[in-house]
């Protein structure tokens, strides 16, 4: 058994079919069938139920489909071992980013480690915050960039930004006249809101407290992405809070939507929530960490704040 034959495994697994599997493996349908006879006379076990229209995992096969893809990980984890001690800003990393902030930053991204890591591939994975820190811990991802502090004592963080949130309404609204907004300016009757999970969601309610038992609007609305939040606000269905760069670069201006940010206390503290990057403690490639952060706060637009080192 070699790392090969768990490849072949986990894609038939993955796919339900040679054929697929064949083809995702690159190699010809024979081949991986009979390195998959071979496996399964080596352990001693079936591992799938064949038939001429489907191939199913065995009871015994999901399980150890579960340890295949933890050697898969630890197999990654010793090439990228090697590659941060070669080169720590070279190769691949996969970079997980929380919704409200993926539209955002992914463009800079990209652009920002082709200038400055020209020899650094990056790959992104969307998705909300508990499971991008299970994908963490387990090895899926190298890096996650989020919006709260990690629940697990086996990751570490590196502060952003601050990034302020901005209250966004329908043309014509009451709160256009004004320049700046508090948060007793929001009508509970009116806030949209993310659906549960989004720490997003969260954020917004603890800005405005107010609204938390009084939020008719988000009773029988259920959005799961800004895009659908925003088109709502547009259609007159109610106020929302957005992070400030989803007002950037225009990006308002053709959906009928005005935004306005919340008003400051006398200490300079505001509406908004802080962006970090979070790795596991174990990570072998901790430069490439503090340089990729380093980078993100060296390149900042002017809605956000970079946070002190000292923090």
């Amino acid at each position: 058994m070699n790392l090969r034959d768990l490849s072949y495994f986990c894609a038939v697994a993955e796919t339900s079919h040679f054929g697929r599997a064949a083809e995702r493996c690159h190699v010809s349908q024979p081949t991986l069938s009979a390195q998959i006879k071979k496996l399964e006379d080596e352990l001693g076990v079936t591992l799938f139920e064949r038939s001429n229209k489907s191939v199913r995992l065995t009871a015994v096969g999901q399980e150890i489909l579960l340890i295949a893809h933890r050697v898969q990980e630890g197999a990654a984890d010793i090439r990228r071992a090697a590659m941060a001690h070669s080169d720590p800003l070279a190769g691949k990393i996969k970079l997980g980013i929380i919704p409200t902030i993926a539209p955002m930053i992914i463009p800079s991204l990209l652009a920002m480690t082709g200038r400055k890591f020209p020899a650094l591939h990056l790959s992104f994975v969307e998705d909300m915050t508990d499971p991008l820190e299970d994908m963490l811990r387990s090895g899926a991802l190298d890096a996650a960039i989020l919006a709260t502090d990690p629940m697990h004592s086996t990751l570490e963080e590196i502060p952003l930004y601050d990034e302020p949130f901005w209250a966004a309404f329908p043309k014509g609204h009451r709160l256009a006249q004004k320049s700046h907004l508090v948060a007793m300016d929001i009508d509970p009757q009116e806030l949209l809101l993310l659906s549960e999970g989004h720490c997003f969601r969260d954020q917004a309610l603890s800005v405005c407290r107010h609204a938390v038992s009084q939020n008719a609007a988000q009773a029988d609305t259920r959005a799961t992405s800004m895009e659908t939040i925003l088109n709502l606000v547009a259609a007159g269905a109610g106020v929302t809070l957005i992070p400030a760069l989803a007002t950037q670069g225009g990006r308002l201006a053709e959906t009928g939507v005005i935004a306005r940010p919340f008003t400051k206390s006398p200490r300079g503290e505001g509406a908004s929530r802080r962006v970090r990057l979070v790795f596991r403690r174990t990570s072998p490639r901790l430069q490439l960490m503090l340089a990729l952060s380093e980078a993100i706060t060296d390149d900042l637009p002017p809605l956000v704040h970079a946070v002190p080192k000292e923090e």
